[in-house]
Order: C-alpha cells, then sequence, then structure tokens
C-alpha cells in the first residue's frame, strides 16, 4: 500500500501543478488578484498575485477521488489482482462508500465556492462562520461523521453532545488552516505536513482508505506548494484554504483510532481525544493565541492582521521563508509523536501529549517574554 500511496502523492501533485498553472492563468484574466491594500493587511509582502490557487487544489483533489472510485468500479477483478492485495482491499472499500464520498465533496464544494465568493467579494465573518456551522452539522448527521460516539449511551443527551462537539471541532480547525493561510506557502506547507502524519499512521494501522485520502490531499499541496513558496506567484485564497481545513478536519475523524492486533479492534478514547490535538497542535496554538490577543484589543478575532505565529517570528528577525520553514518545522516536531499513537498504551500516548503540551507552552512563553520586552 505505500508503494500505491507514493504513486498517488506523485500523481496528485503533477495533476495539481497543471491545474495550478491553469488557474493562474485565469486568475491574471479575471482580474482575480490579492494587491497590498487595507482589506489584506494580513498578507506578508502582498503583490499583484492571483488568489485562485485554490480552485486548482480543489479540482486536482475532486478528478484524483473521482478516477478512484471510477477505478473501482470499473477495473476488472484480473486488473485489480495484478495491483496487488492493497489494490483490492481499496477497490473493496471504495465501491460501497461511493455514495457517502459524493455527499462529503458536496460538502467540499459548499465551502470551496463560499472561499471563491470570499475572495471575490470579502464577505462578513458570520454568515461565512454560519455557513460553515451548517456544512459541519450536514457532515455529522447525514453521513455520522462526528467524534466521541461514546457518549450516545454514556450520558443523557450524548449524540446532541457528540454533535456540538463535532461541529466545533470541524469549524475550528477550518478556521485554523485558514488563519494560517497569512504567509507565503505556510497553510499548504502545513497542511501538506499533517496529510503525511496522518497518512503515516493509517498505513501503520492498516486503514487502507484514510492512507489514500490522505496521500491524494498531501499531493496536491506539494504541486501546489511549487507556485505557493515565497515569492508566491499565487495564493489559496478562501477557496483553498476552507477546503484544506474541512479536508484535514474530516480526515481525524475518519480516522479509527484503536491498539492493533486488540479483540475486536475496541476504539480507545485516549487516542481518540489525544491525537488530534497532538498533531494539529501549531495550527490551534495560531488560531488560538490569535483570537486571545485581539480579543485583549477590542477588536474582532476574524479581521485579519500581522499578529499571527509566522508574523511574530518575522518580527523577531527572521525571513518570510524562514519563519514558514520554522512552523513546518513545529508542526512535524508536535506531531510526529502522534503517529504512533494507534500502537502506545494509554499512558504512553499520555507522555507523547504532555511532550506536545510543554513545547508548545515553551513556544508561548518565549513569546510573551518577547513581548514584554517590547513594552518595556
Amino acid at each position: 500500500m505505500l508503494a500505491i500511496c507514493l504513486v498517488l502523492i506523485l500523481i496528485a501533485a503533477a495533476l495539481a501543478v497543471l491545474l495550478t498553472r491553469l488557474a493562474i492563468g485565469a486568475g491574471h484574466r479575471l482580474g482575480r488578484i490579492d494587491r497590498p491594500v487595507a482589506t489584506i493587511a494580513h498578507k506578508v509582502d502582498a503583490a499583484s498575485v492571483p488568489n485562485t490557487g485554490g480552485m486548482g487544489i480543489f479540482a486536482a483533489f475532486s478528478l484524483i477521488a473521482a478516477a478512484g472510485f471510477l477505478a473501482a468500479w470499473v477495473l476488472p477483478a484480473a486488473a485489480l489482482e495484478a495491483l496487488g492485495p492493497a489494490a483490492e482491499s481499496l477497490a473493496a472499500l471504495l465501491r460501497p462508500l461511493t455514495g457517502a464520498a459524493a455527499a462529503w465533496w458536496v460538502a467540499l464544494l459548499a465551502l470551496h465556492v463560499l472561499g471563491v465568493i470570499d475572495d471575490r467579494r470579502n464577505l462578513s465573518a458570520m454568515p461565512k462562520l454560519a455557513a460553515q456551522c451548517l456544512v459541519a452539522l450536514y457532515l455529522a448527521v447525514a453521513l455520522d461523521l462526528r467524534i466521541f460516539h461514546f457518549l450516545d449511551a454514556l450520558v443523557p443527551g450524548g449524540v446532541a453532545l457528540s454533535l456540538l462537539l463535532t461541529v466545533l471541532w470541524i469549524v475550528s480547525i477550518t478556521n485554523a488552516m485558514n488563519f494560517l493561510d497569512n504567509m507565503d506557502g505556510l497553510s499548504a506547507g502545513v497542511g501538506a505536513v499533517i496529510a503525511t502524519l496522518y497518512l503515516a499512521a493509517a498505513l501503520l494501522t492498516e486503514q487502507w482508505l484514510i492512507a489514500a485520502w490522505c496521500g491524494a490531499l498531501a499531493g496536491c499541496l506539494l504541486g501546489f506548494l511549487i507556485f505557493n513558496f515565497h515569492p508566491a506567484r499565487v495564493y489559496m485564497g478562501d477557496g483553498g484554504s476552507l477546503v484544506l481545513g474541512l479536508s484535514l478536519a474530516s480526515i481525524s475523524i475518519a480516522m479509527t483510532y484503536y491498539e492493533p492486533g486488540e479483540a475486536g479492534a475496541v476504539p480507545s478514547r485516549t487516542h481518540a481525544v489525544l491525537m488530534p490535538l497532538v498533531v494539529f497542535a501549531v495550527p490551534l496554538y495560531d488560531f488560538f493565541s490569535v483570537v486571545v490577543l485581539r480579543l485583549l484589543q477590542g477588536r474582532s478575532p476574524f479581521v485579519g492582521d500581522k499578529q499571527h505565529f509566522s508574523h511574530r517570528l518575522v518580527e523577531r528577525g527572521l525571513s518570510v521563508r524562514q519563519a514558514v520553514g520554522l512552523v513546518w518545522l513545529c508542526t512535524l516536531a508536535t506531531g510526529l509523536g502522534g503517529v504512533l499513537f494507534g500502537h502506545l498504551k494509554p499512558w504512553q500516548a499520555g507522555v507523547i501529549a504532555a511532550q506536545v503540551a510543554c513545547i508548545v507552552a515553551l513556544l508561548a512563553m518565549l513569546e510573551f517574554a518577547g513581548w514584554r520586552r517590547r513594552g518595556a
């Protein structure tokens, strides 16, 4: 299955390169560009760059997914057998999930369209947030894509509580990835790191469908990064960052957290809670730190500025490329331990979670000290 995922990454990357090139040309022709004006004050070194890159990401991912499901239905058994047991298993998983995948794609399309409209017309925060909540609720109810199923029988109103927590998680991750789209290559790079971490975890726990999903997403982001790394030739815009956030949030929920080899593969509540928090530690740190700073300043948490983690690194003397690379490395450093959660006992997973908490706390303490010095 590893070989299939590597090939999938390469194909998705190549397709994303082609479609992103087309998106860049379309952006210039249609005048869909970001310029250094007040409405995009959160951008670093903003220039006349198309913000249509999200269309390339969405189109590449959609075509890869469609091709995969089509192959699962039309390829003869002999062809699948020749590709190996992993291909046969993947095809067997894809066929019965075709309807669910189509329903999930509709949700992805809804956020993509919302983002594209926002990139064009700069929608206000509340309608965008309401739309995200509706999409998240749709996924949780229609596809049962929700967290903490054990609450159903554990507490009164457990289903409603599970739905509420699921909506909060999906909306938080979607906005965290949207907030990270503030510097060239940042959101796409962090997304590629997280998708790769989940790919490794899925391979270790033999969850082939999740592995293929992550491989396709990682490949699309890597192809897009060729044009998005500083100095960027294209931005993903909200049309891409919302798609990325919803995709990663869905992967984190769809992933099955269990101890391999256990009878019945009983889900582990500890792993289900801790692994996503560990893998998404850095995006969540950026998201919540920016929200708190803006609220303390009496400003809307949804109005862009230059107070993100990446911006604070630049203020400390790093270049844009160095700041982006450091955030990538921080994401990798905190998320690597999460890959092994399916093979760890609860107390061992707790040790890794504590280590990640210490890293995040250390980053916050160093940043707080920096703010103190500037205020002295």
